[in-house]
């Protein structure tokens, strides 16, 4: 458990295991907690690190800079760390932070995976399905419903709904502002991915209605080492709802890359 202390903020981070480097980036509704799931697991042989984004607490945005430095900050803790041979995790908002890092230092990322996100890129059919989904996360807000969780989680697993819920609301108190900027963001064309060699595993579910399957499956087309693959009866948050199979589908992936 540690803080590295940046110009403009903080960033909280812990590292677990030993072995080869695995960094995790949450999305929107979490933090360094969300991969409880995840870090008993590969510990085992990486060393596993999880940092929660700037503004999400304990890490502080003093600057107020929000997600356009998400990539400064992973960049930063790298070299903090000293790594220079990385796998990334990267969960819906995590994909900003990791598909960022690995545009600008491709050589240091072994592997990426890409998860229930497309980041920051636009392209007519990616852009064409989100707004295929304008609307779904409100309607579900107004029933009860995590549009990060699913009603499938709600009703099979309400204990993990309600946790995700819980930890959402710890984590950064303007969830509407840190998403228009994301969306503001999305400016990575096909062209700006023409050459990007990293393997990369782009990872969706078929009831995910934040990040739609069609947009995941866009992207694995576009990238030279992408590979693509779709979880059934599963949400939007594949790691907490399903994370037997979120881990295996990540451990054979980072096998193919060794």
């Amino acid at each position: 458990m540690a803080v590295l202390t940046l110009p403009d903020g903080e960033l909280y981070y812990e590292v677990h295991g030993s072995g080869p480097p695995l960094v995790f980036a949450h999305g929107l509704g979490g933090g360094f907690l969300s991969w409880w799931q995840q870090v008993p697991h590969f510990r085992k042989r990486f060393s596993c690190v999880v940092f929660s984004h700037r503004g999400f607490a304990p890490s502080r945005d003093t600057g107020g800079l929000g997600p356009r430095k998400f990539v400064d900050d992973l960049d930063a803790l790298l070299q903090h760390l000293h790594i220079d041979d990385v796998r990334l995790v990267g969960q819906s908002m995590g994909g900003w932070s990791c598909l960022g890092y690995a545009l600008r230092r491709p050589e240091k990322v072994r592997g990426l995976v890409m998860a229930c996100t497309t980041g920051q890129v636009t392209t007519p059919e990616i852009d064409a399905a989100i707004n295929r989904l304008r609307g779904r996360a409100t309607a579900a807000f107004m029933k009860g419903v995590h549009p990060a969780a699913g009603e499938r989680m709600v009703r099979d697993q309400p204990a993990m709904h309600e946790l995700y819920r819980g930890m959402d609301v710890l984590g950064a108190a303007d969830k509407r502002a840190i998403r228009d900027v994301l969306l503001d963001m999305r400016t990575v064309t096909a062209r700006d991915l023409e050459g990007f060699t990293v393997p990369t595993l782009c990872m969706t579910s078929d009831e995910d209605f934040v990040c739609a399957p069609d947009s995941v499956a866009h992207l694995a087309r576009m990238l030279v080492g992408g590979r693509f693959v779709k979880v059934p009866e599963t949400g939007h948050s594949i790691y907490w709802e399903r994370p037997a199979v979120f881990n295996q589908l990540v451990d054979e992936f980072l096998d193919s890359i060794e």
